[in-house]
């Protein structure tokens, strides 16, 4: 045995330079989230008949259950193909989470020149936001409850194109995608740029996304956060704001978030701005506390479509291992104004209960 790993290593050494230029072979990793919950919700129903209180299970608590592939190769020269395949699914009921059977799914190439890549991906908003100044520390949202979400423009776009490049502590990313001549639109552009070093991070983004016919929507974000010891802040400033015309359809799929935004995703609106804070602390290794509060002002084409919102959510999150997590949840939405739930409510409770695992 010694004699075989000396001669392995005699041979290594003769031909250094052959081996290290053999390209490393392809590696497919699968990864996951299985994510169930309890959910208790005061003035739920979908008309003012069948307004009350609602018990149920909910498969997307604080992530939404996912099965994924990543894939990588090593093309030699420092050039590397990446690749991505993610479906999201519902545990509860082993069903498809959405109509897209892919939630993401691209392809792309990284080298000394950056990383370009290709296909169904997070848009710039997204990117900005979850890796810069995300409302949790250990989950960059709450998936059942997720007011800061509808600023993102659906936070994925198909057809892109995103080009990304790191120097330092400084990442910036551009992004284009065409429509197809689809009836809905889908063509985007945008870029962002983030800064972190040590415990600080800041950065910005803008995007623009046209409907089927032409008419622009527009958002800008701001934001930044800190952490030092067991103490993380975040704080954001985002503005969305949609071209006389705009498809109202697309508006409410872009904004809904599944009613936590109320008649927020109606079409009556002219711009939309959201201010994000929040605070997090470890308690100990495994106990981490959140909270955070988003303040909404949306301005109408008239005064119908004026009004305020205020989101407030607090969070315990006691983690098993790395994998495991068992959290509980309560948030809170009230309406001022024109603003109602569709059945008509201007305020609603949800208290949460559950367990993760990540794989």
């Amino acid at each position: 045995m010694k004699k075989t790993l000396l001669f392995a290593a005699a041979t290594a050494a003769l031909h250094g330079g052959v081996l290290a230029q053999t390209p490393a072979p392809s590696v497919v990793s699968i990864y996951g989230i299985v994510d169930l919950a309890l959910r208790h919700t005061t003035n739920d129903g979908a008309t003012a008949a069948t307004r009350g209180d609602s018990q149920s299970q909910v498969t997307a608590g604080m992530s939404q259950s996912r099965l994924g592939l990543n894939i990588s190769e090593d093309l030699g020269g420092g050039l590397r193909a990446l690749g991505n395949l993610e479906h999201r699914f519902n545990a509860d009921e082993g069903t498809q989470a959405a109509t897209d059977f892919w939630r993401q799914s691209w392809v792309g190439l990284q080298g000394g020149f950056g990383r370009i890549t290709v296909g169904r991906q997070y848009n710039v908003l997204f990117d900005v936001f979850t890796s810069t100044y995300a409302s949790f520390r250990y989950s960059p949202y709450i998936e059942a409850f997720k007011p800061e979400i509808g600023f993102s423009l659906g936070s994925r776009n198909s057809n892109m194109v995103k080009y990304l490049v790191e120097s330092g502590p400084w990442r910036a990313a551009v992004q284009a995608s065409v429509s197809e001549g689809a009836a809905t639109g889908g063509k985007s552009s945008g870029g962002y740029v983030r800064y972190a070093s040590g415990g600080f991070a800041a950065g910005g983004a803008y995007l623009a996304l046209r409907d089927g016919a032409a008419r622009k929507s527009e958002v800008v974000t701001l934001g930044g956060s800190y952490s030092s010891g067991p103490w993380s802040t975040s704080l954001g400033l985002t503005r969305n704001k949609f071209e006389s015309g705009f498809n109202p359809l697309i508006i409410a799929s872009l904004l809904s978030n599944g009613g936590t935004n109320g008649t927020f995703a109606l079409g009556n609106v002219e711009h939309r701005d959201m201010l994000s804070v929040g605070a997090g602390y470890q308690l100990t290794p495994q106990l981490n506390l959140g909270a955070h509060y988003w303040h909404a002002r949306q301005t109408g084409r008239n005064i119908a479509g004026d009004g305020k919102a205020d989101f407030y959510a607090v969070v315990a999150d006691y983690a098993f291992s790395k994998r495991t997590d068992v959290y509980l949840e309560i948030d809170r939405t009230r309406f001022r104004d024109s603003l109602t739930f569709a059945n008509g409510a201007t305020s609603r409770v949800g208290t949460m209960v559950g367990v993760r695992h990540r794989f």
